[in-house]
């Protein structure tokens, strides 16, 4: 072992690892996060940066912590993952609810643990709002109110959605602001809160804090150019009927879980469950994912430009220059080794 220029201990083979684990110049703790849009290598990034420092991975996925969902998703398969430990995967049966609020707590614990073997945690995932209730925390709000819920829903379905909006715009603007005219159930949720507690849920959100605020959060994002995205959608969706997508989930159905299941109604399932019940054709519902797929990044790109202090990157994640480029960036936040 050596040290470099900048106090990191490197390996002449592996570029610097974590002996102690890597702290902030402040001395905290630190988490590396790899986000972005679908299909711009995010897992190949955390990979090649685990196995350089000697990290674990902390998935980030909504999908993912579901047992059984592994082609749609896009999980790493064991065999690929290079001894290095996966997180927050494979948690949860498919007939749970797994929650924001779940997945913060779980994965807190997680990036706690990772640090306290003396290893660097990197989450790495496109979920924009399990980041967000990670990063930056959720407010303990009021549970789900059925009876008040379904009065909220009846006024959007007789006067429309966009009532909803015009009503959370008096009551709650910045949440309005937030808020699409059309998105229903974000809508429902805001009124939700602000009738149940008498608070805005901007109130509510200016009073959270995230469970690893004691972390110093270095966070990588990817984007790539619409063009090389298509093409890069494409080829996953057909190495995805390629490699059994629909046998996973007759598989999936024959053990038990329902086509009604929380998971199913996730992209690339749900499409691919409407084409085994013989709503449109193979050419079609491959057609549709990749649209999908397509609006899907899209929003995620939205939603992650709107997170503060990211290192926004155009370059693949299986790219050697994405990979230098994020060790610079650890090179420049770590406290250097003594």
């Amino acid at each position: 072992m050596r040290l470099n220029g900048r106090g990191l201990a490197t390996t002449q083979n592996r570029g610097f690892m974590t002996r102690p684990p890597l702290q902030a110049a402040d001395g905290r703790p630190l988490l590396l996060a790899v986000v972005g849009s679908t299909a711009t290598g995010k897992s190949a990034l955390a990979l090649a940066v685990a196995e350089a420092v000697g990290g674990e991975i902390v998935s980030c996925d909504s999908t993912a912590v579901y047992r059984g969902f592994d082609i749609g998703t896009d999980k790493v398969p064991v065999s690929d993952r290079r001894d290095i430990p996966h997180h927050l995967i494979d948690v949860a049966d498919p007939l749970e609810t797994y929650t924001a609020a779940r997945y913060s707590h779980d994965a807190a614990e997680a990036v706690r643990a990772v640090t306290g073997r003396g290893r660097l945690p990197i989450l790495v995932g496109g979920t924009g709002f399990y980041y967000r209730a990670l990063t930056r925390g959720l407010f303990p709000g009021p549970a789900r109110d059925p009876q008040l819920r379904g009065r909220l829903t009846r006024v959007a379905h007789r006067r429309g959605v966009e009532s909803l909006h015009r009503w959370l715009a008096h009551c709650d603007p910045a949440s309005a602001e937030r808020v699409k005219p059309r998105d229903e159930q974000r809508l429902v949720r805001a009124l939700e809160v602000w009738l149940l507690t008498g608070r805005t849920l901007t109130d509510h959100f200016a009073d959270t804090r995230s469970p690893i605020a004691d972390y110093a959060v270095l966070t990588v994002a990817l984007a790539l150019d619409p063009d090389t995205l298509e093409a890069r959608i494409a080829r996953r969706v057909d190495e995805q009927f390629a490699t059994g997508l629909l046998d996973e989930i007759g598989a999936l159905w024959a053990a038990g879980v329902p086509p009604e299941a929380a998971p199913f109604r996730g992209l690339v399932y749900r499409q691919a469950v409407e084409h085994l019940q013989g709503i449109r054709d193979a050419a079609a519902t491959r057609a549709l994912i990749i649209r999908e797929n397509r609006r899907y990044a899209r929003r995620q790109l939205i939603w992650f430009r709107k997170e503060p202090n990211l290192h926004w990157m155009d370059t693949p994640g299986e790219c050697e220059a994405t990979h230098v480029a994020t060790r610079r960036l650890l090179e420049a936040v770590v406290q250097p080794l003594a």
